[in-house]
């Protein structure tokens, strides 16, 4: 029977268990985003705009902004439907680490693992997702805990 879906799943704090982990597509970071990032933040440190002074640098290479990697994996996570319409707030971000530099041209994707589920308010729950930013390689290049609030189902009657 054919079904009708909708973009985004409701979904409730409820839905989700400890341990539920999904991996999400790949997102190429390409020399545009890169570029664009320092443009839209102010931050042009040479580590991400000055090709010449980072091709004798540590790394070889210009290399991503970290809140852009940040960022990247954020989306990835949105956009695969994981949360569906869950979640109503950022609570925190914590023990965010870069582990490993990203240049244009990885492919980043990312492996969620629900790691903390706290019931104690009527309306909303709280939801803890441990987000592991792996490039083409799976090397781990970040690790973060995101901390969000997500509405509770409505109880009945």
């Amino acid at each position: 029977m054919p079904r009708t879906l909708h973009d985004p799943e409701t979904r409730w704090f409820e839905d989700f268990e400890l341990g539920d982990t999904m991996t999400t597509r790949g997102r190429t970071v390409d020399i545009g985003d890169i570029t664009n990032f320092a443009g839209l933040t102010g931050d042009h440190y040479q580590l991400h705009t000055d090709a010449a002074f980072m091709k004798d640098g540590r790394f070889g290479q210009r290399i991503a902004h970290g809140p852009l990697t940040f960022s990247l994996a954020v989306g990835l996570v949105g956009l695969s439907g994981f949360y569906g319409d869950a979640i109503v707030a950022l609570v925190e971000i914590t023990g965010l680490k870069a582990t490993r530099p990203v240049f244009a041209g990885d492919t980043l994707h990312v492996v969620a693992s629900v790691s903390t589920l706290d019931a104690s308010g009527p309306k909303y729950g709280t939801l803890g997702v441990n987000y592991s930013v792996r490039n083409q390689d799976d090397e781990e290049v970040m690790t973060f805990l995101q901390t969000m609030l997500a509405k509770r189902r409505p109880e009945e009657g």
